[in-house]
């Protein structure tokens, strides 16, 4: 679980209701057409842009940035030297039985075990990365074309609220409820583009540059292990990864 992501959007909307409350009725602020030209009209002009399958994985991606956790490039790179460790004193094959915590690094040491060339074991890894990168950034592109369409959308609310408000001037009891739409749709749009799709597609950014740099780490570190490079040289190496703060503790530590 992502606490600031789940602190971030409680807080932002407890904000936002408790200003509501305290200002007057609650119950003004609901307007099912309103709702209707926003959440429906952005869901569906956003499906436009992407297919089906792209639309519905995305959605399910949304959930990394709440649940998901990247690895801790410390750790990778711990995992890393005692893989090389251990390859030095067994061989690659030793590493068969080996348990890692990172799915990535599994099927990269299964690459080694099975003898494959370096070059092969370079290309198949890339590509993974690669193809996992390029569906993240479509999830991202989803939620920033939500960030886009929802004010668009609060804004074609706002006309047609207007439109209605003027043609019945001459009716007093039709001016409230058109001018709420009016409003309130602007209102819903920027929620949902400030409050929801836009923070989203930016912690998906964040989780998808980290999991990129994890696995450039993990890449290089199995190809040092099969290379039979020493595990002091191959830490040394991978300490680069880290931040540059955190190098010198890492240096003390090994």
């Amino acid at each position: 679980m992502d606490i600031a992501t789940l602190v971030g959007l409680l807080g932002a909307f407890g904000i936002v209701v408790s200003a509501i409350i305290l200002g007057g009725s609650a119950g003004v602020f609901v307007n099912p057409p309103s709702m209707l030209i926003v959440v429906g009209g952005t869901l569906l002009v956003v499906l436009m842009k992407f297919t089906l399958a792209q639309f519905i994985a995305s959605l399910k991606a949304a959930g990394k940035a709440f649940m998901f956790k990247s690895s801790n490039a410390e750790d990778l790179i711990s995992e890393t030297v005692e893989l090389a460790d251990a390859a030095r004193k067994g061989g690659l094959l030793s590493l068969e039985e080996k348990e890692v915590s990172n799915d990535f690094m599994q099927r990269g040491i299964q690459l080694l075990v099975d003898g494959h060339d370096p070059e092969v074991v370079r290309l198949l890894l890339n590509k993974d990365k690669v193809q996992a990168e390029e569906r993240h950034e479509v999830a991202i592109g989803m939620f920033k074309a939500m960030g886009d369409v929802a004010p668009a959308m609060g804004m074609i609310g706002t006309l047609v609220g207007l439109v209605q408000m003027l043609s019945n001037m001459d009716d007093p009891k039709a001016i409230g409820p058109a001018m709420a739409v009016a409003l309130l749709t602007t209102l819903y749009g920027a929620i949902i583009a400030n409050m929801i799709a836009i923070p989203i597609a930016d912690k998906l950014a964040t989780r998808n540059a980290e999991e990129t740099t994890n696995k450039a780490l993990i890449i290089d570190g199995l190809l040092a292990i099969q290379a039979g490079q020493n595990p002091r040289v191959i830490e040394s190496m991978l300490r680069n990864y880290l931040p540059e703060g955190k190098r010198g503790s890492a240096e003390a530590d090994a």
